[in-house]
C-alpha cells in the first residue's frame, strides 16, 4: 500500500531546505536579499541603462531558475530557489526603482 502522506513530506523537506537557505545559508553567503537584490538592481541599471528595482531582481533570478528546470526539472536546488527567490521577492517592501 503507498503511502498517501509521502507527498507531504517530501514538501514538508523541501519547504525546510527553502528556509534554511533563505534564511540561513545564501544570507551568510551573500548578504541579506534586500541589500543583495538592492546592489544587483543598481548594477543592471548600470550596464542596461534601464532601472530595475530589488524585487525585480528577486523575479528575474527566479527566472533563471525557471529556465534550468526545463533542462533538469530532477534538480532540486533549482526548485528550491524558485521558491527562496519568490520568499525573498514577497519579503521586500514595496519599493521605487533604485537611483
Amino acid at each position: 500500500m503507498s503511502n498517501p502522506y509521502k507527498g507531504t513530506e517530501i514538501r514538508k523537506d523541501l519547504l525546510n531546505q527553502v528556509e534554511q537557505a533563505v534564511c540561513v545559508d545564501r544570507q551568510v553567503t551573500h548578504g541579506r536579499p534586500e541589500n543583495n537584490f538592492a546592489d544587483i538592481a543598481l548594477m543592471w541599471q548600470i550596464y542596461k541603462g534601464t532601472i530595475f528595482t530589488a524585487q525585480d531582481v528577486a523575479a528575474m533570478m527566479a527566472l533563471v531558475k525557471i529556465a534550468r528546470v526545463k533542462w533538469n526539472p530532477n534538480h532540486q536546488d533549482n526548485w528550491i530557489d524558485i521558491a527562496g527567490y519568490a520568499i525573498c521577492g514577497g519579503s521586500l517592501p514595496a519599493e521605487k526603482p533604485v537611483n
